[in-house]
């Protein structure tokens, strides 16, 4: 079954949900889309632009579990959020 959309949806609007005032980072002025940018995202998750842009894309096969784990640090995931992620994973 492909999930891409769904792994798509979840990814988005988690980055919508956090500031980056609350994730350490300026503000800025100019900003097309609620919350983190992706490259914001992958800053903080230690990982390059184009990888995380993959993962949103819905590519998540095949990721390792400190990949996961460093997505769920950057995102603020809460416990259910980072079974959700792992649950998205695995299917």
């Amino acid at each position: 079954m492909d999930n891409r959309d769904e792994v798509r949806e979840f990814l988005t609007s988690r980055c919508a949900k956090i500031t980056p005032e609350q994730a350490g980072l300026p503000s800025g002025s100019r900003r097309r889309v609620p919350g983190l940018r992706r490259s914001e995202v992958a800053a903080l998750a230690d990982m390059s632009v184009e990888y995380y842009a993959n993962l949103e894309r819905g590519n998540l096969a095949g990721v390792s579990p400190a990949v996961l784990e460093a997505l769920a640090r950057a995102l603020r995931l809460d416990y259910a959020e980072r079974a959700r992620l792992l649950n998205l994973e695995a299917r």
